[in-house]
């Protein structure tokens, strides 16, 4: 069975990091999608797919794959870049754009 080690990313809808702290492992569906012939919903045979585990470090998931003997692969978290601004240079004299109201 294959899994996924991530540590998630902030949503669109997040101004904090309060559900990006910890590390998440997820499986990955081996088998395909397909439509229920009588309703034409979207079923699967494999519930492993709505399974996350939560860890604290990336330490411990790997521990826990590797102990299940589980494939697993690590997507490591990259930091965005911080845009260091004060609000004085909106107003700043050598602005690339003119200030307007």
């Amino acid at each position: 069975m294959d899994a996924r080690i991530y540590k998630p990313r902030k949503t669109a809808m997040q101004s904090g990091r309060g559900k990006t702290r910890e590390w998440v492992l997820e499986f990955r569906s081996e088998n395909a999608r397909f439509a229920d012939p009588l309703m034409g919903w979207t079923s699967i045979n494999d519930t492993t797919g709505q399974v996350r585990m939560h860890f604290e470090t990336r330490e411990q998931a790997i521990d826990f794959a590797k102990r299940e003997k589980l494939t697993f692969t690590v997507d490591e978290p990259r930091e965005p870049k911080r845009l260091v601004k004060s609000y004085s240079q909106n107003f700043a004299a050598d602005r690339k754009q003119p200030w307007t109201h």
